[in-house]
C-alpha cells in the first residue's frame, strides 16, 4: 500500500507541473521563443549542472569499488535492452522520427527525479548505494548511447546522405558534466560550498522546466494526441515489461551461477529498470526533428501508468 501511495504522490506532482505548462501555453503566456529557449537552458546549462552535483553528492570512490557486481548486471541489462529494442524497430517497422524515442523508452529511465524518491520511500537510505549503481549506468547509457540513436533518427536527413561528423553530438553537454564530475570524484578535488550550492540551484530547474516543456507540447498538439497507438503500446511494453524482465533475468542468472546479489540490491535494480521514460526525451527528439508528439505521449503515459506498475513489481521482487 505504501508503494502505491508513494508512486501516486510522485505522479500527481508531475501531472500538476505538466498541467501548468499546458495552461500557460494555452493562455498565451508562453510564446514560441520561450519554447525554443527552454530546450537550450535545460540541455546546455541546467542538466550538466544537475548531473555534476548528483554524482558528487551520492557517490564516493569507496562506493564505486564495492559496487562492481551490480554495475556488470546493469550494463548487461542495458546492452540487451538496446539490442531487443533495435530488433523490434525492424520487426514492427517503427517509422523514422520515432525509432530513437522507441529505443530509449526500452533502455533508459527517469531515475534521479522519479526513481530516487520512490526508492528512498520503499527501501530507505540503506538502498542508496544500490540505486547509484543503476543511476551511473543509466546516465552513461542515456548520454553516450541513447542520444546517438535519437540523432541518427533525424527524419530530415535522407537515407544515404552523408552527414558531417559533429563532435558536439558525440559529447553532449550532460555527458561532459558527468565525465567532469568523475574526474573531481576520483581525484578528490574539493568543490567550494558556494559553487556546489550554485550548481545545485541551477540544476534544480531541470525537472520542472522539462515538465513544463511537455505541457507546452501537449498544448500545441492537443490532449487528443494522448493515446495508445501501435508504437506507443510497444514502447510502454518495453519500459514496463521488457526492461524489468531483462533485469530480473540477469539477477536470476547470476544467482544460478553462484554470484547472487543482495536482496535489497536486486529489488532496487528491478524497480529502477521500470521507472518512466526520461522527462527530457521530447526535448532531445525535438533537437533532432523527430516526432515530438510521440515522445511526449510515451513519457506522459508511462509516468501515469507507473502508479499501477510499482505495486505489481514490489510483489515480484519479493521472490528474487
Amino acid at each position: 500500500m505504501e508503494a502505491f501511495i508513494t508512486s501516486l504522490e510522485s505522479v500527481a506532482e508531475i501531472v500538476i507541473v505538466i498541467a501548468l505548462g499546458y495552461w500557460l501555453r494555452n493562455s498565451g503566456r508562453l510564446g514560441d521563443e520561450f519554447k525554443g529557449n527552454i530546450s537550450f537552458i535545460i540541455m546546455k546549462i541546467a542538466l550538466p549542472a544537475s548531473i555534476f552535483v548528483s554524482v558528487l553528492k551520492y557517490l564516493t570512490r569507496d562506493k564505486l569499488s564495492t559496487l562492481t557486481g551490480g554495475l556488470i548486471f546493469a550494463f548487461a541489462s542495458f546492452a540487451c535492452s538496446y539490442l531487443i529494442a533495435w530488433i523490434l524497430t525492424k520487426v514492427f517497422r517503427i517509422k523514422k522520427g520515432r525509432r530513437g524515442t522507441f529505443i530509449n523508452m526500452f533502455a533508459n529511465a527517469n531515475t534521479i527525479f522519479i526513481g530516487l524518491p520512490l526508492n528512498m520511500a520503499l527501501f530507505g537510505t540503506k538502498s542508496l548505494p544500490y540505486f547509484l549503481v543503476y543511476y551511473v549506468m543509466n546516465t552513461i547509457s542515456t548520454w553516450a548511447v541513447g542520444v546517438l540513436f535519437i540523432s541518427a533518427d533525424d527524419p530530415t536527413v535522407e537515407k544515404g546522405t552523408k552527414k558531417d561528423f559533429n563532435w558536439k553530438k558525440l559529447l553532449p553537454a550532460p555527458l561532459v558534466g558527468f565525465l567532469i564530475s568523475l574526474v573531481f570524484l576520483l581525484l578528490a578535488i574539493p568543490v567550494p560550498a558556494w559553487i556546489d550550492k550554485t550548481l545545485d540551484m541551477v540544476g534544480g530547474i531541470v525537472t520542472p522546466m522539462s515538465l513544463i516543456y511537455i505541457g507546452i507540447i501537449l498544448a500545441d498538439a492537443g490532449l487528443k494526441s494522448i493515446g495508445f497507438d501501435h508504437d506507443t503500446v510497444l514502447a510502454l511494453l518495453g519500459r514496463f515489461i521488457f526492461a524489468p524482465a531483462i533485469m530480473i533475468g540477469f539477477v536470476l542468472l547470476g544467482k544460478s551461477m553462484g554470484n547472487p546479489l543482495p536482496s535489497l540490491e536486486s529489488s532496487t535494480l528491478v524497480i529502477q529498470a521500470a521507472a518512466p521514460g526520461l522527462a527530457v526525451l521530447p526535448i532531445l527528439v525535438g533537437q533532432s526533428h523527430g516526432d515530438v508528439e510521440y515522445a511526449t505521449n510515451v513519457v506522459t503515459t508511462s509516468t501515469v501508468l507507473f502508479v499501477i506498475v510499482v505495486p505489481i513489481l514490489m510483489q515480484i521482487v519479493n521472490f528474487l
